[in-house]
């Protein structure tokens, strides 16, 4: 299990320098000066080109590419242009709201999508069955956005139950977990339901029927149990994802966390803030399939020895 995971840190590594290269080169073929519109339009010539210099962004390509990763490597992502800060300070004050609201829509998430999941195959084709099938198409149906704003208007505009944004202190975490997590929610219980009737349909559920086992039990600790394995895969990726991907939700309810910062990243085109903010992504979706492997190797030792 150890020489696994220190080969697929390896190759991680490989992945997460593939991926800098790639931002680093995108963000410089682009047409325009980053300071000249970090500056405005009415900036002085001189000024811009005197700033370009002190920036290192007039030497070629490669040597800034070395720069960036030497820094890199010791914590040093470099300083964001329009907010004047060091990238490192300004993600790492960002990730502790990032990372609640990714455990609040996660544990939302695995909730209420593995309790459908179940409840839909123990009702097959029944009304709980179509119901709970129902709600999930639609929380992997609707865009993020619509869910958020709608959440806003029942509970926060009309109901006044929950603060429409902000994050003063763990209600406001609540709206915003429950729009991230919808889509997730929706996506566990069907992998739950359908693997669940694939699982159903073994000979050793009809012997564990025979010895007199109830629904019940034969569809949690047996059924269940061999159906964990993708569930368990799917949940570290979405967990990775939902602390990567929270751009519209935290722009949606001003959040400030690493999505936000991204979308000011983008809107100032500040380069440095831009690049830290993705390869950060990057991390946590390599983390999270590294954790899903790792899991694997725990529940089912008979994929090390495949290895």
């Amino acid at each position: 299990m150890i020489r696994n995971i220190c080969r697929r840190l390896g190759e991680s590594v490989i992945v997460l320098l593939g991926v800098a290269l790639m931002i680093f080169v995108m963000l410089r073929i682009v047409p325009g000066n980053p300071v000249a519109t970090m500056m405005g339009e009415h900036a002085d010539l001189a000024v811009i080109e005197r700033m370009t210099a002190e920036l290192g962004l007039d030497q070629p390509v490669y040597i800034q590419f070395i720069r960036y990763i030497t820094g890199a490597l010791k914590g040093d992502f470099g300083t964001s242009y329009s907010l004047g800060k060091p990238v490192s300070f300004l993600m790492g004050t960002a990730f502790g709201n990032t990372l609640k609201l990714a455990l609040f829509a996660a544990l939302f998430a695995w909730a209420l999508g593995i309790a459908c999941g179940i409840s839909a195959a123990a009702r097959k084709n029944g009304l709980a069955d179509h119901l709970f099938m129902g709600v999930s198409l639609m929380g992997v149906s609707m865009p993020i956005f619509m869910v958020a704003m709608l959440l806003q208007y029942v509970f926060a505009y009309h109901l006044h139950w929950l603060p429409i944004s902000g994050i003063n202190d763990w209600r406001g975490f609540l709206l915003p977990a429950v729009a991230l997590g919808w889509n997730s929610a929706g996506s566990i219980s069907r992998l739950v339901r359908s693997t669940l009737l694939d699982i159903l349909q073994e000979d050793y559920i009809d012997t564990a029927r025979g010895k007199g086992r109830t629904q019940a039990g034969v569809l949690i600790f047996h059924a269940f149990r061999n159906a964990l394995l993708p569930v368990i895969t799917m949940m570290a990726l979405q967990f990775s994802s939902l602390l990567s991907g929270a751009v519209i939700t935290e722009t949606v309810f001003s959040i400030n966390g690493i999505g936000r910062l991204a979308v000011q990243a983008i809107a100032g085109r500040d380069i440095p803030l831009l690049e830290g903010t993705a390869l950060f992504t990057t991390l946590v979706v390599i983390l999270g399939n590294l954790a899903a492997d790792c899991l694997y190797d725990i529940l089912d030792p008979r994929i090390r020895k495949e290895v």
